[in-house]
């Protein structure tokens, strides 16, 4: 989908060359297919090959991707993934983004979420 997103549309052919470390063509058809079955892209007929584009806004499929995560990974627990995030080794976080993660879960408190 990061592929797609960039190009914002495009062949299969096209999105593998948008992709760092392909997988074969018949890969990315199939991944396309099982898209398009979710209802996250769509395609077009452009003479013998199919145009994709997406169907779904680049944040909502990252919501999506994360409420999966989350479930798949981490118990539904927002506290676990972002502890995940926060004790990598290779974790460089500026100090600006904890400031302002810090008011983000300040902001979530005084909402009651």
């Amino acid at each position: 989908m990061e592929a797609l997103y960039r190009l914002g549309k495009g062949s299969a052919a096209e999105i593998r060359e948008a992709m760092r470390d392909p997988p074969g063509t018949t890969a990315i058809r199939t991944l396309l297919s099982i898209l398009e079955s979710k209802g996250h892209v769509r395609h077009e007929s452009d003479g013998t090959r199919y145009i994709y584009a997406p169907l779904v806004a680049r944040e909502q499929m990252g919501r999506r991707a994360l409420d999966t995560l989350l479930k798949t990974f981490f118990d539904d627990s927002v506290e676990q993934a972002v502890a995940a995030m926060l004790t990598r080794r290779d974790a460089q976080i500026p100090a600006q983004d904890l400031d302002r993660l810090a008011r983000l879960i300040d902001t979530a408190r005084k909402e009651g979420r």
